[in-house]
């Protein structure tokens, strides 16, 4: 039997796409290390390696592909993008200007433009070009690739141009160094965009475990009490907590009764009622009731801390998506570079051009294939995107997520918080007719004296409803129910435990007694959403399968998902449970998952697009890469669907026109016919089509 394998985390800075990752991680298999996953999200390597791997090893070998690592997380420099850009802009803007100034301006000057170009050029060749040669280092050329590639054409055959032609008129054929500055400045805005839209909706992986910074009451020796924080808690520490505090870690309850949501990690609407020797779980809130608990599990054994786990392994497992601009890379980087050659050779030997004109037209091919219209078809579409469904409500972590949205078949749904708005109101209450009236002055005046969710949701949805009554004797029974005399008659208001003598039907949420005589029952059910039905619609009719997938009631998750037309149901579903669902539906194509708990935060890991509501918890919000704004508003899906789907076609088709210019210009460059004018036609002619293509999406009119 093999020795177990350790695991190490390593936190990786300088990825710039999710094709570094793949190069990292395709690094690591070619070492032998075969279980090792690279999360380009979370920044993070996570790797199962022997014994005969050390830290240090591992961090050399990220090193050695042009990374930097760390056993320690890395602190990153969330502004540098910006100051890049700014700086780019700056020198870039006089440059670009100098094509629509006079030709006696000072502008046109060479030795002016070539000062100009440099420090865009040179800040150009650091960023992408560190990602470009790291890309090819591991075989998986990226869109930076192509980026350099097409600027340092440009620039180098604008600066040999203009130094074989030096005080001639034939040096301005020659100058494209704001086309080497501008595709530059254009992708760094591309980027910036794209990064300040992910920092709107996330933040470090480390603010998963926010929940559990608290302060704990300990009881002392001499009993009295001392705040701890949840680290110092240990093993049968005896905790106090109070009505409104969270539960600090996993325990059993040796003194109180209390009434505990454990909604966000269960899914479970309805409050629930504990006692001497129950089990509570951290993270959970004490709604009504003091306790005393034993902590059973402290640390890394708690639930929660648990859930946190499996939300890193379920992120740092998840494929990086490759978008459709690197994937186009891939295959134009080596086509175009061969083409050139090709120039080169069949020019030099074949038509016994002089080396150097046969050098300027290879070059002159990287030149006319410049990446301009194909650099800007990716991000200046994500960019409208990303502003749209911002505009909307609607916050996507990147690119990569409208295009993975784009594509989704199947959508999970939780079903507390998600589908419903975790407020209760009455379904129905079954009593004689003639009693209607009476049961509801009596639902709304004993249930203002209760603490509990239910009771306060029946108050509000009754206020004004009923008349007033006088109640006497009123008296809350935890756990049970509540009592009170009404023109001399005794009524008690509660759970089936009140009334199991008297009938064997179960299946309503309170019973109500008169006179120990069972007097009504009371269905109550959690308040769906008032557009759930109408967004499960439009999700159909976008050939789209919705599942329910909750840890509620069997019973409970039937009725709403009938009410919703849901076919499929995975009803009293665990985290890990819910993470594995999710993983088996990704192997019959992409899958989304929607949820609000933090119960809900491995699937929504998992899932190929997780999305979460703003009002959801900070895990969930962190393990989803959509949120959106408005919870209650179930449409957003669909619209975020649209935009995703609107998104990736404005992609294609922007990749086509820039593909399009490439084919007329490839041949005439080739061929020594390369006019600076005209491939300067062509050039701003594709970056207009890909520009105006991508702002037609900003008001466009979508459907799906």
């Amino acid at each position: 039997m093999g020795k177990e394998l350790i695991h190490t985390t390593l936190h990786i800075k300088g990825m710039t796409c999710a094709n570094c990752a793949a190069g990292i991680q395709k690094h690591f298999t070619s070492k032998g290390l075969h279980k090792s996953t690279v999360s380009f999200s979370n920044a993070e390597a996570s790797i199962y390696h022997s014994e005969k791997w050390s830290i240090q090893d591992l961090i050399q070998e990220v090193e050695s592909i042009g990374f930097n690592a760390s056993a320690e997380a890395i602190q990153q420099n969330d502004n540098r993008l910006e100051k890049l850009f700014a700086i780019c802009l700056l020198f870039t803007i006089p440059l670009f200007a100098h094509m629509f100034l006079a030709h006696d301006h000072f502008l046109q000057n060479p030795l002016i433009q070539i000062i100009l170009c440099l420090p865009v050029y040179s800040i150009g060749l650091i960023h992408f070009g560190k990602s470009a040669v790291n890309s090819l280092k591991v075989g998986i050329p990226n869109m930076d690739v192509l980026i350099m590639m097409g600027t340092t054409a440009a620039f180098a055959y604008s600066l040999t141009g203009t130094l074989m032609n030096w005080g001639t008129t034939e040096a301005h054929q020659f100058l494209f160094f704001e086309t080497t500055a501008t595709i530059i400045t254009l992708v760094f805005l591309g980027n910036v965009l794209e990064h300040r839209s992910v920092k709107q909706t996330t933040s470090a992986i480390q603010e998963l475990s926010a929940i559990q910074e608290l302060l704990a009451t300990r009881e002392t020796i001499n009993l009295k009490t001392e705040q701890i924080p949840f680290k110092q808690i240990q093993k049968e520490d005896i905790l106090i907590v109070n009505s409104g505090d969270k539960i600090p870690t996993d325990g059993v309850i040796i003194q109180g009764t209390g009434i505990l949501d454990e909604s966000m990690l269960t899914g479970e609407s309805e409050a629930v009622h504990k006692t001497q020797n129950n089990r509570v779980t951290g993270g959970t809130i004490l709604v009504d009731g003091n306790l005393k608990i034993e902590a059973t599990q402290v640390g890394e054994e708690t639930v929660l801390s648990q859930i946190i786990e499996m939300v890193k392994k379920a992120q740092n497992n998840k494929p990086n998506i490759q978008q459709l601009g690197d994937k186009v890379s891939a295959v134009f980087v080596p086509i175009v570079l061969a083409i050139s050659a090709l120039t080169f050779l069949v020019s030099n030997f074949a038509f016994n051009i002089s080396t150097a004109d046969a050098i300027m037209r290879a070059v002159a091919v990287l030149v006319i294939s410049c990446p301009c219209a194909m650099g800007l078809a990716t991000p200046t579409a994500v960019m409208v995107g990303l502003g749209r469904a911002a505009k909307s409500g609607i916050l996507v972590k990147g690119g990569s997520t409208l295009e993975a949205f784009a594509k989704v078949k199947h959508i999970f749904f939780d079903k507390t918080g998600t589908l419903t708005t975790g407020n209760f109101k009455i379904q129905k209450i079954h009593c004689d007719s003639e009693n209607l009236t009476e049961v509801k002055k009596l639902l709304y005046h004993l249930e203002q004296h209760s603490s509990h969710p239910i009771a306060k949701s029946i108050v509000k949805e009754l206020k004004g409803k009923t008349d007033s009554i006088q109640l006497n004797e009123i008296q809350e029974h935890k756990g049970k129910g509540i009592e009170g005399k009404w023109d001399k008659h005794h009524y008690f208001l509660g759970s089936y435990t009140i009334a199991q003598d008297l009938t064997e039907d179960y299946s309503h949420s309170l019973y109500l007694l008169k006179n120990n005589q069972l007097f009504a029952t009371i269905d109550i059910e959690d308040e769906v959403k008032a557009n759930a039905e109408q967004s499960i619609q439009s999700l159909k009719l976008a050939e789209l399968n919705p599942i329910m997938l909750s840890g509620d009631k069997k019973e409970k998750c039937i009725a709403l998902a009938k009410n919703l037309h849901i076919k499929t149901i995975y009803s009293e579903q665990l985290p890990h449970q819910k993470l594995q669902r999710i993983a088996d539906s990704k192997e019959l194509g992409t899958t989304a998952m929607v949820g609000d708990g933090i119960n809900d935060a491995p699937a929504l890991a998992q899932a190929d697009v997780g999305i979460s509501l703003s009002s959801g918890t900070q895990i969930a919000i962190q393990s989803a890469q959509i949120v959106l704004l408005n919870g209650n508003d179930l449409s957003k899906i669909s619209e975020a669907l649209n935009i995703s789907k609107h998104t990736l076609l404005t992609i294609k088709q922007n990749l086509f026109w820039a593909f399009s210019y490439n084919i007329v210009a490839i041949p005439i460059a080739a061929m020594g016919l390369l006019n600076p004018m005209w491939g300067a036609l062509f050039m701003a002619f594709s970056d207009i089509v890909v520009i105006g293509n991508s702002l037609r999406l900003k008001t466009k009119r979508l459907s799906s």
